[in-house]
């Protein structure tokens, strides 16, 4: 493998190892030309499903907007890095095990609010509210009553006056 540093043509692997899972392999790397030191990650490259988004139009699966996404959310939030990869690992495992060629954006956008919630609520309520482009603050508190059903009236319902 090339150097990302030198471009020197052949780099030399100092150390491999396999994640819990089986399914990544880290390879330390080190170039014989500058001595500098990275890392690879070698992973099964699977199909996934095309995404079909509202308008009709389809596009790759694209790890990278999710990322993004889901750190946005996560900004400035107490959640590392290793979960966030994780939890997109299970977006993707998800995606694989429908089995079908193409998905509609929704379930994916859906499947990024459910590892946000697992992950951080703050981070579940800001990308909620973007996600589900609220029309009022009726919809954005009957996102907050889903957070919290057991707490005594954690947002009240708003009363409606008799007339």
């Amino acid at each position: 493998m090339k150097c990302p540093f030198c471009n020197a043509p052949s780099t030399q692997v100092t150390d491999t190892r396999e994640n819990d899972e089986g399914d990544i392999i880290r390879r330390r790397r080190r170039c014989g030309e500058c001595d500098k030191r990275f890392t690879t990650y070698e992973r099964i490259e699977l199909k996934l499903p095309q995404i079909v988004k509202k308008n009709g139009s389809r596009t790759e699966f694209d790890r990278e907007k999710v990322l993004a996404s889901m750190k946005l959310a996560l900004r400035k939030r107490p959640v590392t890095a290793e979960s966030v990869d994780l939890a997109i690992e299970r977006i993707e495992s998800r995606l694989l095990a429908l089995g079908e060629r193409e998905v509609p954006s929704d379930k994916v956008g859906e499947a990024v609010m459910r590892e946000l919630k697992r992950l951080d609520k703050i981070a579940y309520i800001r990308f909620a509210s973007v996600y589900r482009n609220f029309e009022d603050t009726e919809e954005f508190a009957e996102v907050l009553r889903e957070l919290a059903p057991h707490a005594k009236q954690a947002i009240a319902k708003p009363r409606t006056r008799k007339s």
